[in-house]
């Protein structure tokens, strides 16, 4: 069992990571290993301290560099569901399950508001991971809605397994030429089930599948966190980035604006020192 798990390579993971390898704690870091896809599309950056109008893939590079200086590694993993379990957390992904006594969430903020019905049906015909509930809908009609091209690679798995695929993608220059995925250009309004049947409106139409997957950076905290609480969309914390539940933190956009990476940047350095004393108290 791990110290601290940290979800989410923005700058509030980079940072938290930094710190508790500085502090020589035993922690894992899951998310994406070419880090926030946020940070990489970034145009220009001009109020970082000690980087002079950089490009989002720039910082990025200048990440990269300070993680593999630190020899700090990343699992790279999608976390669905985290789970307190009295004295540790139970984190559930898509290659696996991990453990640890404390979590930092530095998981970014949606950048699509669910839609109305998503939140209600989630696992019960809408899921957020297609490598985790893929094979349980094999050889039947799969709908897909996407915010961005780093999901490509999971469409093109579903394709493999699916009778069919609807997509509804939420960003341009889609890169898909398969002949059982089919591209439907729209805003997906609401979802709706009958019996077994899921229903997503769009278009003033309506698209029916075995399953709604909803593939997008950043899910609703209330649905990857049951239990903890949410103010306005975000996560709330106090002033040691502590949430509502024991050994749980958060950092970064996830707290509320501004969403800013030095805002993020010292969150989640408060967050890994709260962790830190947290660990301390339970000795």
């Amino acid at each position: 069992m791990f110290d601290v798990a940290i979800i989410g390579t923005g700058a509030a993971g980079i940072s938290s990571a930094l710190t508790l390898k500085q502090l020589n704690k035993d922690f894992i870091w899951i998310g994406d290993k070419k880090l926030s896809f946020k940070i990489n599309a970034a145009e220009k950056i001009s109020n970082y301290p000690g980087l002079i109008r950089v490009s989002g893939k720039e910082m990025a590079e200048t990440f990269k560099k300070q993680i593999e200086d630190a020899k700090i590694e990343i699992t790279d993993d999608q976390v669905t569901g985290v789970y307190n379990m009295g004295d540790h957390y139970s984190i559930l992904a898509a290659k696996g399950q991990y453990e640890a006594k404390t979590v930092i969430l530095a998981v970014g903020v949606e950048s699509v508001k669910p839609i109305k019905g998503e939140l209600e049906y989630v696992g019960r015909g809408v899921s957020y991971c297609a490598t985790c509930d893929g094979m349980l809908y094999k050889n039947k009609e799969m709908t897909v809605v996407a915010t961005n091209k780093e999901f490509e690679e999971e469409i093109e798995f579903l394709a493999s397994i699916a009778s069919n695929v609807n997509l509804i993608p939420l960003y341009k220059n889609v890169n898909i030429n398969n002949p059982k995925v089919k591209i439907i250009n729209g805003m997906p309004k609401e979802i709706t089930k009958e019996e077994k049947i899921m229903k997503l409106t769009i278009n003033n139409d309506v698209i029916s599948s075995s399953v709604i997957f909803m593939l997008k950076a950043a899910i609703s905290p209330a649905v990857l966190v049951p239990g903890i609480e949410v103010k306005e969309g975000h996560i709330a914390v106090d002033r040691c980035c502590k949430t509502n539940m024991d050994g749980l933190f958060a950092a970064g956009d996830t707290t509320g604006r501004p969403y800013q990476y030095t805002k993020a940047v010292g969150e989640g350095n408060i967050a890994a020192h709260s962790a830190v004393s947290y660990l301390a108290s339970l000795k």
